[in-house]
């Protein structure tokens, strides 16, 4: 399978260098047209508080995992 195959319903955005309410405002626009099976990726230098509320309140469930960096990698699914 190719990487655009596998990459396919996967949004990445990163955040790190964005001044809020940027980063916010760019994820609620892709969970909007995320496919079912889809999943967004969110790199951030901070914990996105006010996205994990909204997540918490429609549906969603994330992993995050936190990189060498400072980064904040956070995987978004549908529940």
């Amino acid at each position: 399978m190719s990487d655009d195959a596998l990459n396919a319903g996967r949004v990445v955005i990163d955040g790190r260098e964005m001044q809020p309410p940027e980063p916010l405002e760019r994820a609620l626009a892709a969970l909007d047209t995320l496919p079912p099976d889809g999943e967004l990726v969110m790199l951030l230098y901070c914990q996105p508080q006010p996205l994990f509320n909204v997540l918490r309140n429609n549906g969603y469930v994330w992993q995050e995992q936190m990189q060498d960096d400072g980064t904040h990698e956070i995987h978004i699914r549908r529940a």
